[in-house]
Order: C-alpha cells, then structure tokens, then sequence
C-alpha cells in the first residue's frame, strides 16, 4: 500500500498465446532515486497460478523509477510442448523455438509518483509482449 512518501507497484502477467495466466514465473523488483542514480535491488516474488505477484517488497522513500524484470525463459520452457503443439496447427504461425524463449527475460522501467499505486500488468506470448498501467 502507498502512502503520501512512497509509491506501490503490483503485477500479473498473462499468457496470450494460451488465454490463460502465467504462473511459478520469477519477477524481481528494483528501484532507483532520479535519473542518474544506481538501480537498488529489493528482492521479488513468484506469479501465483492466477499469475498475480502478491507480496512484491515496498518501495523506499524517494523512489522514483522502478524496474520489474520477468524471467519468462523457465515459464515458456515448461510450456513449450503445448505452444509447439498449437502453432504448428497454424500453417502460417511462426515456428516455436526449441532452444528456449525468443525473449527469454522482460525487463519493464517506469517512472513512479510517490502516493500513487501502479499496477503494472505483461500480456505475454512466445514472440512478443505489451505492458500497460493498469488499475
């Protein structure tokens, strides 16, 4: 929860290829104060099987960047044999690949007001993905 120093930051992330959330995906939080300043790692969570981040750490006082790095390499990893299965019954779907993900890692940098909250959600795919601040 935010108050009138600090900003607060929640995430999901969901699988658009499948229309399902993704979950057991590693997210690590890190924030800095100004431009210019050192990225300060504050730890992470894991997406729940609703693909929801729960318990990210709070923000210090004075942040005002924040960086959510996704490791989506072990998720689509683990998923690999279904999105394989899907896009080959695509004749026209790029094939998927058998070395891991095209992006195996998402790194999202946004700029935080403290006293407000940013749920900041991934709609992920194997080849491509968008954010957007949510509600």
């Amino acid at each position: 929860m935010s108050t009138a120093t600090t900003a607060s930051v929640s995430t999901h992330i969901l699988d658009t290829s499948v229309g399902r959330p993704a979950g057991n995906v590693a997210v690590s939080l890190a924030a800095r104060s100004g431009s210019g300043a050192q990225w300060t790692a504050l730890g992470g969570s894991t997406t729940d099987a609703d693909g929801r981040c729960k318990d990210l750490p709070a923000l210090p006082e004075g942040t005002t960047h924040v960086r959510l790095d996704f490791a989506v390499e072990e998720y689509f990893s683990t998923h690999q044999s279904s999105d394989k299965k899907q896009a080959e019954a695509q004749q026209d779907a790029p094939r998927v690949r058998d070395s891991g993900a095209f992006f195996p890692e998402v790194a999202i940098t946004f700029a935080v007001t403290p006293g407000e909250h940013y749920h900041v959600p991934l709609l992920l795919n194997p080849f491509g993905y968008s954010v957007y601040r949510g509600s």
